[in-house]
C-alpha cells in the first residue's frame, strides 16, 4: 500500500483534485437534488408572498395618489434593507450561482456564492455556498483559500448535512499540501465523528491507501 501512495503524490494538484473528487460527484449531485427538493415548497410560498407584497405596495401608492417615480430611491433602499433576508432573494442568488457553476463560469459563481455568504442569514443556502466556494477554490488549486472556506463552514454550521464532507475535504487539502500526519488525523476524525455518513467511507478508503 505504501508503494501505491508514493506515485500518487507526484500527480499534479489539479489532476489529483479531480481524481479525489470523482468519487464524490454522484453523492454531491444526489444531496444537492435533495436540498433543492426540500426548498421548493418555501420557494413557491416566497414567490406568492413577494407578488402579494408588490401588489399591496402598488395599491397603496394608487390610494394615496403617489406617483411611482416619486422618491423612488428611498423606496428601493427600503425594499433592499427589509428584503435582505427574504427567502426569495436568497433563492434567486443561489440559483444563479448554481447555474453559473453548471456552466463552468467559476468566477461568476464564486462572486454570487461570496455575496450570499457575506450578506445573508440562511441555515441551508449559506453553508452550501461556503461549501461550493471551497470546491471552486480547490479546482483553482488555491488550497489555502479552499481550506478557509471549508473551515468556516464546519465552524459556523457543525450540524449541516454537508459538514462531514467538508471535514473530509480539509483532509484532502492537507494531503495535497504534503501534511500527511494532519491529513490522517482529519480522516480519522471524520470516521469517528460521522460513522454513518458517506464521507466516512471516503475518508476510510483514503486512510487505507496511506498505510
Amino acid at each position: 500500500m505504501k508503494f501505491f501512495f508514493i506515485p500518487l503524490l507526484l500527480v499534479p494538484l489539479n489532476i489529483y483534485s479531480q481524481e479525489v473528487d470523482a468519487s464524490d460527484i454522484l453523492f454531491l449531485k444526489i444531496q444537492e437534488l435533495e436540498g433543492e427538493l426540500a426548498s421548493l415548497r418555501s420557494e413557491l410560498e416566497s414567490q406568492a408572498y413577494l407578488i402579494e407584497k408588490l401588489l399591496n405596495e402598488e395599491l397603496s401608492l394608487e390610494e394615496n395618489n403617489i406617483p411611482p417615480e416619486a422618491d423612488i430611491d428611498s423606496e428601493e433602499s427600503s425594499f433592499r434593507f427589509e428584503g435582505i433576508n427574504d427567502s426569495r432573494s436568497i433563492d434567486e442568488v443561489y440559483d444563479e450561482a448554481i447555474f453559473e457553476l453548471n456552466e463552468k463560469n467559476l468566477q461568476a459563481a464564486k462572486q454570487s456564492f461570496n455575496y450570499l455568504a457575506n450578506n445573508f442569514n440562511d441555515e441551508e443556502k449559506i453553508p452550501l455556498s461556503l461549501f461550493w466556494l471551497g470546491e471552486i477554490s480547490l479546482l483553482e488549486s488555491n488550497l489555502e483559500e479552499s481550506e478557509k472556506f471549508f473551515q468556516r463552514m464546519t465552524a459556523d454550521f457543525p450540524d449541516h448535512w454537508r459538514t462531514p464532507l467538508a471535514h473530509k475535504k480539509i483532509g484532502d487539502i492537507l494531503m495535497m499540501s504534503g501534511d500527511l500526519g494532519a491529513a490522517k488525523i482529519k480522516y480519522q476524525f471524520v470516521i469517528q465523528a460521522f460513522p454513518e455518513n458517506v464521507a466516512s467511507s471516503l475518508a476510510l478508503q483514503l486512510l487505507e491507501n496511506m498505510e
